[in-house]
């Protein structure tokens, strides 16, 4: 089950859209979409959500003015979103933070209003003198420089699923930030697929050659900037689950490398399992609608995960009847 564009790349998208466009006044919609690197129905269905924001009261005369035709797109800010804002001084700082972020974006114009904006409020917050340091782990520099360039390389890796350190040979092809980290999807030799890393737990990375996998083609729309299309880790494997239909919901929140096949009242389903304890969990909240687990030597493994916690209570607690 793939996923799309996660929330927050669609507002960091459409915050910049809408800047670039309140300056330009109207443009091209598929100037606008090149631009954004995004299709064009996605693009007006973002601009169209758009349209229903303002500021209170929200009445028509105080949200966004935006006019879609079938070839162009038109934004007028209005009056009360055009002139200057009050802000106190933790409201400044949270704006500035953000502009930056949008800043990032590409198509974004470096030089346009929003960066000279920006260039002002960071005089009248003295920001010349505040730091933001972002996560950069060591291994950084050479998982990007292997991805640009198309190589390979050796890497020491602390998987948190396992809690070991193992020695395997990757080829990176796309690196990115989310929640806080750096990643890098790429393909392992180790496992025979394309995995995700997160960068900050590989040790060590070593130059190993000029990689010989095919980059993966882009699905339609391009990736998402924030990495939100599932990929399994880097120990992942893969468990096929039959499950009564009613207990479909239990795995919503779950990435599904497939989508379901369901007949009848009973559905096969496949999940990327990292570690026996998050699928002994998964298999307890399924309960009585799971029907079978292959290979069952994962069921045995979630089991043994199960039965070791309540051992930690000891047979008094495990009483139903109690001490």
């Amino acid at each position: 089950m793939s996923a799309p564009d996660g929330a927050a790349a669609r507002l960091r998208r459409l915050l910049a859209v809408l800047t670039w466009l309140a300056q330009v006044g109207s443009a091209p919609i598929a100037d606008v979409a090149a631009r954004f690197d995004v299709d064009a129905p996605t693009l007006v269905a973002e601009l169209e959500l758009a349209a229903c924001c303002g500021i209170p009261p929200y009445t028509p005369d105080q949200l966004l003015e935006i006019v879609v035709t079938d070839s162009t797109v038109t934004v007028r800010p209005g009056d009360q979103l055009s002139r200057p804002r009050r802000l106190a001084a933790d409201e400044g700082f949270a704006l500035a933070t953000s502009a930056r972020a949008v800043l990032e974006v590409p198509g974004t114009d470096p030089d346009g209003a929003l960066a000279r904006a920006l260039a002002k409020l960071d005089r009248v917050l003295g920001a010349a003198s505040v730091t933001v340091e972002l996560d950069a782990p060591a291994a950084l520099e050479p998982v990007r420089r292997a991805a640009a360039d198309g190589s390979a390389l050796d890497i020491e890796y602390h998987s948190a699923g396992t809690d070991r350190v193992s020695t395997r040979r990757i080829e990176p092809w796309r690196t990115f930030a989310a929640d806080g980290h750096w990643y890098t999807d790429a393909y392992c030799h180790l496992t025979g697929g394309t995995r995700r890393f997160r960068v900050d737990r590989i040790h060590s990375a070593t130059p190993a050659g000029p990689a010989t996998q095919p980059v993966p083609d882009p699905p339609p729309g391009g990736f998402p900037a924030d990495g939100a299309a599932f990929v399994p880790g880097p120990d992942s494997r893969t468990v096929a689950l039959t499950i009564g239909r009613r207990a479909l919901g239990v795995l919503e929140p779950v990435p599904l490398p497939e989508e379901p096949h369901v007949e009848d009242d009973v559905a096969s389903v496949k999940v990327a399992v990292g570690g026996d304890a998050w699928l002994a969990r998964l298999l307890l909240e399924l309960g009585p609608d799971l029907v079978a687990v292959d290979p069952p030597d994962a069921a045995a493994s979630a089991g043994a995960v199960v039965r070791g916690v309540l051992d930690r209570y000891g047979p008094e607690r495990n009483d139903p009847r109690g001490p």
